[in-house]
């Protein structure tokens, strides 16, 4: 068996209404993970497998090298090389999995468990908008929602939204992504938290590298706390027990070889590889053989208004059950990889794509009448101590270019940095 053809093409997948708001409005470039690359494989035998790649976000993209390193050479050979790429690794598991007449996590160990869990996603949203997202976590079927906990919004206010719409037994994975600063900030804006029973563990509150600073959380906070792997390094980790488990991600070889050593240190984590149908697929297939993915795998599956494939991947109870037919064993819907395709005019030199920066100036407003204006994602302003962590009463305004020179100024002003001020009702 041989590569004889690997085809790429660039989508640009929309997201559900809400999160087309809240991802434009959020101060982050989240808007541009709707930019993915389609990888499709094809053999000397007549198999085709596909994979695919946020290549805004993703830990590899598929390079031209890289096709040209496995055309003509078996798929076997170069499928547990994570240097190829994302989407194309995953199109090589697909196809050998075909080929062999077997599914892809064979390929990958043992099976032990048949469902694996996942959890709803979202980034920085207002109150009410986390809420409604949380109804619809529940109403398809999930069990977990991951929130990306920011400054400029009070998360009291936030979790006590989501916590009056949801079942008590629904749970909050927040992630300050290091924004709660130091232990001393950290620990009453987390005791705060924990007094709601939905909220089930923390991720990254402060930054991971502060070793001290993070036992003392943990020897002082009920919930666990979760941490990218390899910071600070897994030995270190490990013996001085700086957090609960593990947030994985990467390609194959090496979330195998994160999820064996996180099960030598008997510690549980969670997956984080992004995308539609088939990545949620192929993350399902690791989390099978891996005996201690036993937290919620974020996917970030439900953004997305179309899971790219013939039959959309269904959660139950927060569980999503993995196939037993050969390979990824879901089908892609083609006729909506084409309807979604971008257009090579649309291509950058590199034959990339991504949405231009929405001009549009957020601002942080306090109950005092004090602001801070900023354009795009500014959070190591808030992480460095110019901005609080947390203030109680906060929320985001977004202002869009209205054409007004008053706009046009403040908007000058805070691409070179986010500027404090007064807030003004528009």
């Amino acid at each position: 068996m041989k590569v004889i053809d690997v085809e790429r093409t660039i989508v640009d997948v929309p997201y559900t209404p809400r999160q087309s708001q809240i991802t434009i409005e959020s101060v982050s470039t989240v808007y541009n993970w709707s930019v993915l690359e389609m990888c499709k494989v094809t053999t000397d035998t007549g198999h085709v497998g596909w994979g695919e790649t946020v290549i805004h976000y993703t830990y590899g993209r598929t390079t031209d090298e890289s096709v040209q390193r496995v055309l003509g050479e078996s798929p076997a050979k170069w499928m547990n090389d994570d240097s190829i790429g994302a989407g194309l690794q995953m199109a090589l598991f697909d196809v050998v999995g075909k080929i062999l007449e077997v599914p892809v996590h064979e390929l990958i160990g043992t099976k032990v468990r048949d469902t694996v869990p996942i959890s709803w996603w979202s980034i920085d949203a207002s109150p009410q908008k986390w809420a409604d997202e949380a109804k619809d976590a529940v109403a398809c079927g999930y069990t977990n929602f991951k929130n990306k906990v920011r400054p400029w919004w009070d998360i009291v206010e936030q979790v006590d939204a989501i916590c009056n719409v949801v079942p008590p037994d629904f749970k909050l994975d927040l992630d300050p992504n290091a924004s709660f600063r130091d232990a001393a900030t950290a620990i009453p804006i987390m005791e705060k938290l924990a007094k709601y029973d939905n909220v089930a563990m923390f991720e990254t509150p402060i930054p991971q590298e502060h070793i001290a600073d993070n036992k003392r959380i943990r020897a002082e906070t009920d919930r666990p706390i979760a941490m990218h792997f390899g910071s600070p390094p897994y030995t270190v980790n490990v013996r001085e027990s700086v957090c609960d488990g593990f947030v994985i991600s990467g390609g194959k070889s090496d979330v195998v070889r994160q999820g064996l050593l996180s099960a030598e240190a008997d510690l549980p984590f969670w997956l984080q590889i992004v995308g539609t149908g088939l990545t949620t697929t192929w993350a399902g297939h690791l989390g099978a053989v891996l005996t201690h993915a036993t937290w919620p795998a974020i996917t970030c599956l439900n953004i997305y208004n179309h899971h790219l494939l013939t039959k959309p991947v269904e959660v139950v109870d927060g569980c999503h059950r993995i196939p037993d037919t050969p390979g990824l064993g879901v089908e892609v819907d083609e006729d909506a990889v084409e309807r979604y395709r971008v257009p090579d005019e649309k291509l950058d030199a590199e034959g990339l794509y991504i949405h231009p920066e929405p001009r549009i100036i957020k601002t942080a407003v306090y109950s005092d009448g004090s602001c801070i204006h900023m354009e795009g994602d500014r959070l190591e302003y808030f992480n460095s101590g110019e901005g609080e962590a947390q203030v109680e009463g906060a929320r985001l305004e977004v202002w869009y270019d209205d054409g007004s020179s008053e706009w046009a100024d403040l908007f000058q002003r805070v691409q070179k940095c986010p500027e404090p001020g007064l807030w003004q009702e528009r």
